[in-house]
């Protein structure tokens, strides 16, 4: 744990490291420079096979590390809630015109995640977006929205204490996962983007990186690597 890592935070690492694991994600690593931006993931877990799925866990245990303090948010927030309703409306909307996308992750039809990575609708496209811009003015920096528009990886991921956060808080296209105990409840799901075999690439480079800097740290020992993200 770093000088400034709370215990709280590295709970959450620890249980999003987990999480990730059990969810079939079997390399993972912690502060991860992520490629082509000046964000440093609090971890990254990768499906180990050619196209596997990447994913992006940020840990925030407390409302100020996300939300900005801003004396005109009340009239945002009622825009977010409105916005946060309709996207859910349109996921299962969709899901239930468009039988292809579900992903059979489930014996219960209601619990069936479905994959918008394969649809181009444009009213889920535009109210994805419209949720995006008016998040930009209540979230903290630009961190979130560029990570998810910019495809560094296939899902992201919120990892949060519990009842911090509104559900129209969560950041456009950012799952939740949420502590109970000593173990995380996913309380909503990520839409699925594809990142491209490119970007995968890169991210396990960027991922072997972070484990090798984590192995010289714990041995006492390493250097800088030439030709880290």
């Amino acid at each position: 744990m770093s000088h400034s890592e709370t215990a709280a935070h590295l709970q959450l690492k620890t249980l999003a490291f987990a999480w990730a694991e059990a969810a079939g994600f079997s390399v993972i690593a912690t502060e991860v420079s992520v490629p082509k931006s000046r964000f440093r993931a609090d971890l990254v877990a990768l499906e180990p096979k050619i196209g596997g799925k990447t994913a992006i866990f940020e840990c925030k245990q407390a409302r100020s590390d996300l939300l900005k303090d801003s004396h005109d948010s009340a009239s945002t927030r009622t825009e977010l809630n409105v916005l946060a309703a309709r996207l859910r409306d349109l996921e299962r909307l969709i899901g239930e015109h468009r039988p292809d996308l579900r992903k059979g992750d489930s014996l219960f039809p209601e619990f069936e995640s479905v994959d918008l990575s394969a649809t181009r609708h444009a009213g889920y496209r535009r109210v994805l977006s419209d949720l995006a811009t008016r998040q930009s003015r209540l979230i903290r920096g630009t961190k979130f929205s560029q990570l998810f528009r910019w495809r560094s990886a296939d899902l992201f991921y919120l990892v949060s204490e519990p009842g911090i956060f509104a559900p129209s808080e969560i950041p456009a296209g950012w799952g939740l996962l949420v502590r109970e105990g000593d173990r995380l409840l996913l309380e909503r799901r990520p839409a699925e983007v594809d990142s491209g075999n490119d970007a995968r690439e890169r991210l396990f480079r960027a991922v072997a990186v972070a484990g090798t800097r984590a192995t010289g740290r714990i041995l006492g020992v390493g250097r800088e690597i030439p030709g880290s993200p």
